[in-house]
């Protein structure tokens, strides 16, 4: 029997063998509470401060801007929330139409609460520019939210640019960085944002554990009231063992980010040659700067579902676009703001290749592909 080929990265990562052995000693021996003031908390208290430590030397922040939190959904809900509630003068909110629905529920939220949220649309290759902030930000606004990659088509957003056009008119940034973290360069000084989001599970540590990066200086009111822990910002018993886990998870990546970009992108192109070569026509969603290894291809006249279930019955799990929307079979959100042709945007599919993939394994993804498209 084949070994079943996992080419979804981009919905969750496996976990890293060095990252859960990390975590057995907090959670079977070393299990005190770091809250507490005697002797048996003082390792795990330690053990947070060089998690934090870990984490904020690989986005190039310091140690005290690092929040942990239960993950990405957390931290966006976290910081449009508490913005938004933050300042009676500055009430205004900006993101894009097609960020990850932890973004635009939390955006819907504060509208229906009374909050003005303007919703800029990417072009059709997937970009949010200066130029489309100009035309909505105003002095009243208070928070501008872009994602730094997109999950499903993979596009990397000018950053840098964004937050400059933001900051020049008062407005605060931040930028959804789950897709990203751990897979791309990312120095948090060089983006300019003020808050930046981030998920374990996307970068081979645990589900149920992120971090929020937030600027020194930049006042964010908690957003879920109780204890002091995390310098009274985030109340709630730290998850020790996570947290290590998830500071070893990225800095493996991290250490290895170039040879593991090589390799992903080594794989992309054997993919993408093997489906050329057997004359299936496609589109592939996305402008020129995307992550590694995130294909988004389009099928004219098929059905992304389809081709789906048809590739899990060869032991092959892919995905039709965000798998947080996999149960719906409507043309999703993402897919419909870069305006793709409806004929093409059903037959879309997502591959997102990780660093455990090999050259067998895409050899076989090809070979499915051409199966059922030919």
């Amino acid at each position: 029997m084949k070994q079943h080929i996992y080419a979804d990265n981009a919905a969750t990562t496996k976990l890293d063998k060095a990252a859960f052995e990390a975590m057995t000693s907090w959670l079977l021996e070393e299990y005190g509470n770091a809250s507490q003031p005697y002797a048996f908390a003082r390792k795990p208290k330690k053990a947070l401060a060089d998690a934090r430590a870990t984490i904020a030397e690989c986005i190039g922040a310091l140690p005290e801007e690092i929040y942990f939190t239960s993950g990405g959904t957390e931290s966006n809900n976290w910081v449009i929330k508490s913005s938004a509630f933050s300042d009676p003068e500055k009430r205004a909110t900006i993101t894009s139409a097609f960020e990850h629905h932890a973004v635009l529920r939390s955006c819907a939220a504060i509208e229906r609460l009374g909050y003005s949220v303007a919703y800029m649309w990417p072009s059709d290759e997937g970009y949010i520019t200066p130029e489309a902030l100009e035309k909505n930000i105003t002095d009243n606004t208070r928070l501008v939210s872009v994602m730094l990659a997109n999950n499903e088509i993979g596009s990397i957003q000018p950053i840098r640019e964004l937050c400059e056009a933001a900051h020049v008119h008062g407005a605060l940034f931040h930028t959804d960085a789950v897709q990203a973290v751990g897979h791309i360069k990312i120095d948090v000084h060089e983006l300019g944002v003020d808050f930046l989001s981030a998920s374990a599970h996307k970068f081979n540590g645990p589900k149920g554990i992120g971090f929020l990066y937030i600027r020194n200086g930049v006042e964010l009111p908690p957003y879920a009231d109780g204890g002091t822990q995390e310098s009274a910002h985030r109340a709630g018993t730290e998850n020790v063992a996570a947290i290590v886990s998830m500071a070893t998870a990225l800095k493996a990546n991290c250490d290895l980010l170039e040879q593991n970009q090589q390799h992903i992108l080594s794989l992309e192109r054997q993919l993408i040659s093997k489906l050329n070569e057997s004359g299936v026509a496609y589109k592939r969603n996305g402008g020129d700067s995307k992550l590694p290894g995130l294909l988004s291809l389009s099928f004219s006249g098929k059905d992304g579902e389809a081709i789906l279930h048809r590739t899990d019955l060869m032991g092959i799990s892919l995905s039709t676009g965000s798998a947080c929307d996999s149960v719906n079979t409507e043309i999703s959100h993402v897919l419909q703001a870069i305006r793709l042709d409806e004929d093409y945007a059903k037959g879309t599919i997502r591959i997102s290749l990780g660093k455990n993939n090999t050259e067998e394994e895409v050899e076989r993804i090809a070979a499915a592909l051409v199966k059922i498209l030919l």
